[in-house]
């Protein structure tokens, strides 16, 4: 194994697509010809594990868990006022939302549980609520990370922070 690697065994990563995983490997994979390093990653909730090369790693967007600083940043986003905007086709929005929760930047995931969250959820079509909790879950994942709490501790608090703001 070299020692260009940027992430290790036990290190918690964030891949944009799916979310705080965690490194439980490197390993070395013949693919077509080639002998490649890959970090093998493992994403509990999605029972998922992703091999990811070791080359191609920052190009993916897969990275460190977010710094406090960078935490606190989408705290506040949560507690900021939004701006209403309903006169956008929820078709638009909800691309718009997806790509926000697909960039694995916690702010802008923070944008998406703010703007979609509602006290009561019967407000809400099926498709904003799933779309929330997608959002809320990835946010709530790398937050229980960051603050060695389990996901559904970092989602309370996540939620009491979005009704002081509401």
């Amino acid at each position: 194994m070299s020692n260009r690697l940027t992430f290790h065994p036990g290190d918690y990563v964030v891949y944009p697509s799916h979310g705080v995983g965690r490194v439980v490997g490197v390993e070395r994979d013949v693919i077509a010809g080639m002998e490649l390093e890959m970090y093998v990653v493992r994403f509990e909730n999605e029972r998922l594990t992703l091999r990811v090369p070791v080359d191609k790693a920052p190009r993916s967007g897969m990275r460190k868990l977010s710094s406090r600083e960078k935490i606190q940043s989408a705290l506040e986003t949560l507690r900021s006022r939004i701006r209403p905007r309903r006169n956008v086709m929820w078709s638009r929005r909800a691309q718009e939302y997806e790509a926000k929760i697909n960039s694995g930047d916690p702010v802008a995931i923070a944008q998406v549980v703010r703007e979609l969250y509602r006290k009561d959820d019967s407000e809400q079509s099926y498709s904003e609520r799933v779309m929330y909790r997608s959002a809320l879950e990835r946010l709530a994942r790398e937050v229980a990370a960051i603050e060695k709490v389990d996901e559904a501790e970092a989602t309370r608090r996540l939620e009491e922070v979005l009704a002081k703001a509401a």
